[in-house]
């Protein structure tokens, strides 16, 4: 089972594109990079988990889709056009924090 390595946050700009059906795909930003690495030190990877907290190669990746790739779209070109809201799907998979 691979491990992570080291984890780093994702420049604003990066996506991950999952195929839907035949006709349609749906990008999410990615939130954060992982490095996996074999317990051995061989094969590592970087995957990137996207703001609904799916990642290429999870057992259930709740979109029901297959992963196509990571693209990069300049911030100030706005997003792709296959785009996904990006607070509605982690919402809804977080609980609220009590108060102190």
């Amino acid at each position: 089972m691979k491990q992570i390595v080291e984890i780093v946050p994702a420049r604003p700009g990066w996506y991950a594109r999952w195929r839907l059906t035949a006709e349609s795909t749906r990008c999410y930003p990615v939130t954060l990079w992982a490095l996996l690495e074999e317990p051995d030190g061989t094969g590592r990877e970087v995957i990137g988990v996207d703001c609904a907290g799916q990642w290429p190669g999870a057992e259930d990746d709740g979109t029901d889709g297959e992963f196509v790739r990571y693209l990069f779209q300049p911030p100030e070109s706005g997003p792709p056009d296959d785009a996904e809201s990006t607070a509605e799907p982690y919402r809804a998979a977080t609980r609220p924090v009590p108060a102190p």
